[in-house]
């Protein structure tokens, strides 16, 4: 073993552990030249990441110094010493390097969806190639989408006029179109005279490109394909810089390595994106594909579904003498059997709702056995209304009349100019849960004017507030809900969403949403 000066020892027990926890030994493959000692008793240090092979090594034996008879002059740094303060230095910027990319993967696997994905991996790339605006372009190659383009520092504006340059103009444009000698990498954009082949370009530059350039204030940029083992080309990310600037060795290998694993984590988040899409798809072709028109009655649906596809539900659908029948209900569990079970209810529901739907215990009723027979080991919640509008033939010249039961669902909400309340129900157990299930029905009759509200309860789950307070928050809701709002169900819907969900957005809930509103003339 060779003998070092105690300032050369440095403990690297704590870089050996950041590598293996990272995954990325091969970062001090890349950062600094590697190889093996010709032998344990060479004159030199061993090829070590981080550590300058010319640096000499200090003897074995020191050689004994000679007799002095005069004081000698004031001794150089010893070697050793100056070797141990190299190494120290390489070591630190290694552990560094890999602390940093440690954090930035960590908080790239934190991110649950595709769009934050691509938001923070856009954001980090740009920490470590020193470039404070930039854009991804998300296009998969096997061309099943989704397609996208995030910005960094760039508003819709922005990302319009650079949309605008020919694709073949840019090295980000080229790695998109698949041409083969893609690579990325820095672009200066030359001066109005320079010849060909300056700044990386091989022809002059486009002068839409010259353009949007001088527009949005940048002289050179930064690109890196996105590539993926399984999945192929994803898109490609460019960073922008305000002058004629580019990243270091330094900042170039620890942003390949980033978008290594980066690129890996999108394909992913690709796969989760375009599986939600697919089974969102799926439940919308179970629910109606419009609403029917009746005589008397204003309808309005919202529906969104969860990331993990639920089995909430709607229908409203024409009955004989002119009646409309009303449904919402939902399905324990989730995922494609779930939308899949959800499906299979409605559709039998509408069988029953045709062939009795005056009386809604019976059509419940009938429901629960079916599902008891068919699906034992799955419940359900249902509520249905028989609703015979003002003026139809069977109110003979009265006002609106509804009929409906509900079995474990919550209860319709009743919003008019003068009140605003619940609909008393009585409480009864979901579908599949009795050996048998009967409730009685409940009747009430809607003033012109007035709206009946159906809902399910990941409404009231998305709030975050115990269910008291989401009751009391969505009779709030209902209770501002404008004048103009009141006579028009779309509106009263989209004022109902935005009051009540935290965000005011269903696109960030978690779970499904159902709303039906059905306002009586």
């Amino acid at each position: 073993m060779l003998d070092m000066h105690p300032c050369v020892r440095v403990d690297v027990d704590s870089l050996m552990a950041a590598q293996h926890d990272l995954g990325v030994c091969d970062a001090i493959r890349r950062i600094a030249p590697g190889g093996k000692a010709d032998a344990m008793s060479a004159p030199h240090l061993p090829k070590v990441a981080g550590i300058d092979p010319a640096v000499t090594a200090s003897p074995h034996t020191a050689a004994p110094a000679p007799a002095r008879t005069a004081p000698a002059p004031a001794p150089a740094p010893a070697p050793a010493q100056a070797a141990g303060s190299l190494i120290q230095d390489r070591l630190a910027g290694m552990v560094s390097d890999l602390t940093t990319l440690h954090e930035l993967t960590e908080r790239l696997a934190r991110a649950g969806d595709l769009d934050t994905s691509l938001h923070e991996f856009l954001r980090a790339g740009a920490a470590l190639v020193g470039a404070r605006r930039g854009l991804i372009v998300l296009e998969p190659s096997d061309g099943l989408g989704p397609t996208t383009t995030i910005g960094l520092g760039l508003g819709h504006a922005e990302l319009g006029h650079i949309e605008t340059v020919p694709r073949s103009a840019t090295s980000y444009g080229r790695i998109l179109d698949g041409l083969p000698d893609a690579q990325g990498g820095s672009e200066f954009l030359p001066e109005p005279d320079a010849p060909p082949g300056t700044g990386g370009f091989a022809a002059p530059v486009d002068p839409r490109h010259r353009e949007v350039a001088a527009r949005l204030g940048y002289a050179a940029s930064y690109a890196l394909p996105l590539t993926a083992e399984a999945t192929g080309r994803l898109g490609a990310a460019v960073w922008l810089y305000d002058e004629q600037a580019e990243p270091n060795d330094r900042q170039r290998d620890l942003a390949g390595l980033y978008v290594r694993h980066a690129a890996e984590h999108l394909a992913r988040m690709l796969e989760v994106e375009r599986s939600r899409t697919h089974l969102a798809t799926v439940a919308e072709e179970l629910l109606p594909s419009r609403l029917p028109r009746i005589p008397g009655v204003q309808l309005a649906a919202r529906h969104h579904t969860g990331p993990r596809g639920g089995g909430d539900w709607y229908d409203a659908l024409p009955l004989p003498e002119g009646a409309l029948g009303l449904a919402v209900g939902s399905v324990t569990g989730a995922g494609p059997s779930a939308v899949a079970a959800m499906g299979r209810l409605r559709a039998s529901l509408r069988a029953y709702a045709v062939m009795e739907g005056e009386d809604p215990v019976a059509v419940l009723s009938d429901l629960e056995l079916l599902l008891r027979l068919t699906e034992p080991a799955r419940c359900a919640t249902a509520l249905f209304a028989h609703c015979e509008p003002a003026g139809g033939p069977q109110t003979d010249g009265r006002g609106s009349k509804i009929i409906l039961a509900g079995a474990g669902h919550t209860p319709p909400l009743l919003i008019g100019e003068h009140r605003t309340e619940y609909v008393e129900t009585s409480l009864s157990a979901p579908l599949g849960m009795l050996s048998c299930w009967e409730a009685p029905s409940t009747e009430i009759e809607p003033a012109p004017g007035e709206t009946v509200l159906l809902y399910t309860d990941g409404l009231l789950r998305h709030t975050g507030d115990p269910t008291d307070r989401a009751y009391a928050r969505l009779h709030a809701a209902a209770a501002g809900v404008p004048r103009a709002a009141r006579e028009d169900p779309e509106a009263l819907c989209d004022h109902i969403l935005r009051t009540v969900l935290p965000d005011g957005r269903p696109a960030d809930a978690p779970e499904d949403i159902v709303l039906l509103a059905a306002r009586f003339e």
